[in-house]
Order: C-alpha cells, then sequence, then structure tokens
C-alpha cells in the first residue's frame, strides 16, 4: 500500500518549515487556494482544458456546494475538493488524494453519483443527463503494471465490441508519482501542469518552460511571502496536518511490517497491514482529525474508527 511512500514525501513536501517559496498543492489549503476559489477560476479553467485536450472547450466555470447530501437523512454526506459545472450544464468533480484507499475506485464511483442525482427534476422529467467528468489527481500508483502509464480515461464500454457505450461519464485519474517529464520534456500545457502539480513546492523560481500568462498567475497565488497573516496561519496548519498524516503512515507502516515478518509471509503482511492501518487510523484520530477525512484517507468504515 505504501511502497513508494518515501519518494512521494521527498517530491512533495518540499524544503523544510514554511521556507519554501511555493506552496504545496498536495496539502487541503494549497490544492483549494488555486483550484477551489472563484477568484482564481481561470487557473481551473486552464487545466481542465488542457486536461480535456481539445475534446471540450470551457469558458467559464461555475462553483457548486461541495457539500453534497444523499437522499435520506441516515445517507453518508460526500465532501468534494472542487466541484463546479460549465454553462452548457456539464459537472466536473476534481478530488485530490494524497494516499491510497483500499476502496478508492468505489468511493470514486459513490461520489459521482451525487452529480448525476442531483439533475432530477421535479415532475415529468425525460431522464436526459449532461455530461459528468470525474478527474483524481492521485499522489500513489494504483496500477504496477504499466509502470510508465500515468493517465487513465475510464468510460462504460460494451465488452463484446470494446466501443464506449455512454459518451457522457468520464473518470480521469492521474498517477502524479509516475509523472518524471524534465523541463526540457514538457510540450503540451498538459504536460506543463503536471509539472507543476508535481514540483511546485519544490520550485525556487518560475521555470522558463512556464510561460504562459496562466502561470504567471499560478505562480503569484502559490507565492508564500504574499499570504495574509489569516492565510500564512490556515497554511501552516495545513502543512502540519499534512507532514502529521505522513509521520503516522510511516511509522504506522514500518511497525505494520515488522510485525508482519514475525506472522509469515502471505498471514503476516496482510496482518501487518490491517494493524498498520488502525494504527493510522487511532493516531489520525487523537490528532483530531475528522472522521470523515480518517474514512477517506485509510478506506476504514466510520464505525470502526469510532470504536478505536
Amino acid at each position: 500500500m505504501f511502497a513508494h511512500i518515501n519518494q512521494y514525501f521527498y517530491d512533495t513536501m518540499g524544503t523544510e518549515g514554511i521556507r519554501d517559496r511555493y506552496i504545496n498543492p498536495y496539502t487541503d489549503f494549497g490544492f483549494k487556494k488555486l483550484f477551489g476559489s472563484a477568484i482564481n477560476k481561470e487557473l481551473l479553467i486552464s487545466f481542465l482544458n488542457a486536461l480535456l485536450e481539445g475534446k471540450e472547450e470551457i469558458k467559464d466555470v461555475t462553483y457548486l456546494n461541495v457539500e453534497q447530501l444523499g437522499c435520506q437523512e441516515m445517507d453518508r454526506k460526500a465532501v468534494f475538493d472542487v466541484y463546479c459545472q460549465n454553462k452548457k450544464g456539464e459537472r466536473f468533480l476534481v478530488e485530490m488524494q494524497k494516499g491510497e484507499q483500499e476502496f478508492f475506485k468505489d468511493r470514486s464511483l459513490y461520489y459521482t453519483t451525487f452529480p448525476i442525482r442531483e439533475q432530477a427534476k421535479r415532475g415529468q422529467w425525460d431522464y436526459e443527463l449532461k455530461a459528468v467528468y470525474t478527474i483524481g489527481i492521485l499522489n500513489f500508483r494504483f496500477d504496477e503494471s504499466e509502470p510508465e502509464r500515468y493517465r487513465h480515461d475510464v468510460k462504460l464500454v460494451d465488452t463484446g465490441t470494446g466501443k464506449v457505450f455512454y459518451e457522457k461519464l468520464t473518470f480521469i485519474y492521474l498517477e502524479m508519482p509516475k509523472f518524471n517529464k524534465r523541463e526540457d520534456e514538457l510540450k503540451t500545457l498538459f504536460d506543463k501542469w503536471l509539472f507543476v502539480l508535481r514540483n511546485l513546492a519544490s520550485l525556487l523560481d518560475r521555470p522558463i518552460a512556464l510561460q504562459e500568462r496562466v502561470f504567471t498567475r499560478l505562480f503569484e497565488t502559490a507565492e508564500i511571502a504574499k499570504f495574509s497573516p489569516k492565510e500564512l496561519y490556515d497554511y501552516e496548519e495545513s502543512l502540519k496536518n499534512f507532514r502529521d498524516w505522513y509521520s503516522v503512515i510511516s511509522t504506522a507502516t514500518k511497525k505494520g511490517r515488522r510485525e508482519g515478518r514475525k506472522e509469515g509471509l502471505k498471514e503476516g503482511l496482510e496482518a501487518g497491514q490491517t494493524k498498520a492501518t488502525l494504527n493510522i487510523a487511532r493516531n489520525m484520530k487523537e490528532q483530531g482529525m475528522t472522521t470523515e477525512l480518517i474514512t477517506q484517507i485509510t478506506g476504514l468504515d466510520a464505525e470502526t474508527i469510532e470504536k478505536l
């Protein structure tokens, strides 16, 4: 589960403390600062257009409520990182996932049901839907069988013919640890956006290859020295939570591996990973993290977390 965690931490944390020049986009504050506010929607529009590579041209977006409730009071709610729609009413759900979950694909599919279901109209309705795009920026590897392939475009297909069965539902997953292009290898706007997301926290200056106007806006937005006192405090808290999260996972993983070795190969590893996950959740709970956030990171259900 955490085979690449050390490289992941090195690549995304930047320098120690708050001495970095630019924010870490893998923190909750950093990601929402860049993509989750109307004042910076130019950045989100540019990223989405680069991602879609001409298949869709987005000129404007409207941010929607990121907290979605189920139909029944007892239903679980979903809290998205970024949720918006374009002028055609198509929905875009953008999620940053810092660590692997056992059921992350299930979670992704569950979250997608909300922008589908909210399109239902009262009274007579012919069931016509607007397209829904779910975009996962993943800071982990979920497919080791293709070490070079970092982008996955998923649609409903007819398995007999291989043809797309339904065009209006698209999942795009980006395995960020697999993106290793250097600055001199950046050819497309999409390449440049992935380079920024992967390396922003460790950059000291704006790379020469990133001369588009949108990146002028991005680097101005991301420069920590320009933060207000409140923004700086919020970012420090978010960065601390991010580092605590890594520390807890790293420690628990090492302990789980040690216990796994004692119990045998296959059985011990499985037991060690289970205990490591419980230790992670317990430590996160002690640090005051919400049950929802712990569930997202560990994949454990709320009932298990409450009993810890």
